[in-house]
């Protein structure tokens, strides 16, 4: 499955409050001061992770000073937020903002734990697939801050120039004298995420989408483009050119060595290539359409039961929607920023800007509900015939079927 940037584990409930006059990270979260400054302009309590910490921390130390606000900062383990939001939020506790995923979404609106912001003028100043990524129901959700998504991440010493399709690939990894000739992680359960660009390339999107972006609950990948797909995949598999026994860590250990030309991946890959020299570029189409990888983008959510709503907004809209914050986001996490002027600014890296290139002609990774009925049925099945273990279009449909069923079609 897909690996990100590791987030270091920190301990639950660690309280940081950044009070407006304090000249120390010491000084008690309730002393007269904190206190004289909440009356004076409110409070906020905000939940971050390690890595966005400092980042948040100086945002806020700016809107502390000019507001006469506190700002509270309560460090949490990533991969608890979204539960604990869930859980907290309804009771009248938790956060008036959290760090999330866009594709949290679905979820949180449909329990009633999150509220829309007003981004006004602002919206226009952001990459349009992270206000898309955002967006439900005409209303943006969240406050964009950093767009993720694979790429073709090509070893130029082996491949000069990009492939324009996916043959073309595979016949320059084999002209390459490379051991594989591309690389893709799968395993014996899959990975849909990483072969989506692939089946979107035959016209097989996992649901159908409205003009404005957003998803609806309604399969797409079936049919006779699935079925397609499904074909392609065994050939593949038959011809050793894809494989299960590609997981995440051979695939990466493989092109780091230099027994590749080309793997499909993210960014979170990049540490692991040091000494090579790289370039980003879009992932080749097996099909007849282009191969759009989905995006993932990153933001602050407002609690719906927020007793500060406004001031929450203002935070977000006036002090993390700047280009000094999302640069200060960037840095700590090393994924394009989602503000234009950011983007432009870090978009001087060349493996930024090309991972920045692919994701905007990417498509956000669908946030409704349904989409956790997906997964479990998608990656086998596409395992399973890789590596000859099933009939591709018996297996595919089967698999429509089953997802279908999970969802109450």
């Amino acid at each position: 499955m897909r690996r990100s940037i590791p987030l270091v584990a920190a301990t639950l409930g660690l309280a940081l409050t950044l009070a407006a006059c304090s000249g120390s990270g010491d000084e008690p979260a309730a002393d007269s001061t904190t206190t004289a400054a909440a009356a004076d302009g409110g409070s906020l309590t905000i939940w971050v992770d390690e890595t966005r910490q400092d980042a948040v921390a100086a945002a806020a130390a700016t809107f502390e000073k000019e507001t006469g606000a506190t700002v509270e900062l309560v460090l949490k383990n990533f991969g608890d937020i979204r539960a604990d939001f869930l859980a907290q939020v309804p009771t009248g506790e938790g956060p008036d903002i959290t760090v999330g995923a866009h594709d949290w979404l679905g979820e949180l609106t449909t329990n009633g734990v999150v509220a829309p912001i007003e981004l006004g003028d602002k919206a226009s100043e952001f990459e349009p697939v992270s206000i898309e990524a955002f967006t439900q129901d005409g209303q943006v959700y969240g406050l964009p801050y950093a767009v993720e998504n694979i790429a073709l991440i090509r070893n130029t010493a082996l491949a000069a120039t990009a492939p324009a399709t996916w043959d073309e690939a595979v016949a320059a990894g084999q002209a390459a004298g490379s051991k594989y000739p591309i690389l893709i992680q799968t395993g014996v359960e899959g990975d849909p995420y990483t072969y989506y660009p692939l089946q979107t390339s035959f016209g097989a999107p996992v649901f159908t989408q409205n003009d404005d972006g957003t998803y609806n609950p309604e399969l797409a990948l079936g049919g006779e483009n699935g079925n397609a797909f499904a074909t392609w995949l065994q050939a593949q598999g038959a011809a050793g050119v894809l494989s299960t026994d590609i997981t995440y860590d051979i695939a990466v250990d493989a092109f780091a060595k230099g027994e590749s030309p080309f793997i499909i991946g993210g960014p979170w890959m990049i540490d692991s290539f040091e000494g090579l020299d790289l370039a980003i570029d879009p992932i080749p189409a097996a099909g007849s359409q282009p191969a759009q990888p989905f995006v993932g983008v990153s933001g602050f959510y407002v609690s719906a039961q927020s007793k500060n709503a406004l001031l929450a907004n203002d935070f977000l809209v006036n002090y993390m929607a700047t280009e000094d914050a999302q640069l200060a986001l960037y840095e700590a996490g090393n994924r394009p920023p989602a503000l234009i002027a950011a983007a432009d600014s870090a978009a001087a890296d060349p493996i930024t800007d090309g991972f920045r290139k692919v994701g905007a002609a990417a498509v956000p990774m669908p946030s409704i509900p349904e989409m956790g009925s997906v997964w479990a049925f998608w990656g086998v099945t596409e395992a399973n015939i890789i590596s000859g273990a099933a009939e591709p279009v018996a297996a595919w449909e089967k698999m429509v079927t089953d997802i279908e069923g999970a969802l109450g079609s």
